[in-house]
């Protein structure tokens, strides 16, 4: 018996189930998830075995840390503030004999003065020593420095001045200068020369380079080292010619040379 097939007539396809494959993507999706809080509630496991193992030890380090922060915010509240105020009131004395004594008033027995004190008020040497750690007594330093450099106690100018820490770039290269005048007026010339370059080198500007350019370069011809000294006066020709030591420059260049 003939089949008849009717032209254009294809077999219906087979219709897939949508719920179906919907199920299976969430079954999928359902397992990644299911793993990765898995592996979250492991690590979350581990973690928490750590901690209740290491609890008294994790403890002590956040106590050592707050011990620390409230430590150190106490002391600057209620011991370091009040003694730097303490201190600049203990100096006021002392700046005023220095002062006095630089404008060329008595100028010896005021600077003694200033280092061991007058009117009930302690000296620079005082200060450096019971306020150590403070602005105030690191600014002793300095001071006492100064006026044992221009009492003639040059050891002392040394070990005070050495003692002092700034970054202000005029009083760090000032007092690294007159390092070099206390070791000059000792008739260490190398010592000297060394400290006038640390001088120049703590920060270049119109006022304190020129000045220790200068007293390099005398020191340096005074060694005999005429090559180095040349070099430092022509660095004040060629580049602070403006300033009061450039006036003379040019005869130490023809002495150099």
């Amino acid at each position: 018996m003939a089949t008849y097939s009717k032209r254009g007539y294809k077999a219906p396809k087979e219709r897939v189930n949508d719920d179906a494959v919907e199920n299976l993507n969430i079954d999928e999706k359902d397992s990644t998830t299911a793993g990765v809080f898995s592996t979250l509630d492991e690590t979350a496991s581990k973690t928490e075995d750590f901690v209740a193992k290491n609890q008294n030890f994790i403890i002590g380090i956040v106590g050592a840390v707050a011990l620390v922060t409230i430590g150190y915010l106490v002391y600057q509240k209620f011991i370091a503030e009040p003694k730097q105020v303490e201190a600049a009131n203990e100096m006021f004395v002392a700046q005023q004999n220095f002062q006095q004594a630089t404008d060329g008033v008595a100028s010896d027995s005021l600077y003694k003065l200033s280092l061991n004190g007058s009117e009930g008020k302690f000296g620079f040497v005082k200060i450096a020593d019971e306020y150590s750690g403070t602005d105030a007594g690191n600014l002793a330093n300095y001071y006492a420095g100064i006026a044992y450099l221009n009492t003639g106690k040059y050891t002392e100018a040394i070990d005070y001045l050495s003692k002092f820490k700034s970054e202000d770039i005029v009083l760090g290269a000032l007092a690294k200068g007159a390092i070099g005048d206390a070791y000059a007026q000792s008739k260490k010339q190398q010592e000297a020369l060394d400290n006038y370059l640390k001088a120049v080198a703590a920060n270049k500007n119109d006022f304190t380079t020129p000045r220790f350019l200068l007293k390099a370069g005398k020191t340096a011809l005074e060694l005999g080292k005429k090559e180095d000294a040349l070099k430092y006066f022509t660095d004040i020709k060629d580049n602070f010619d403006a300033s009061p030591e450039a006036a003379s420059v040019d005869v130490l260049i023809g002495l150099a040379q």
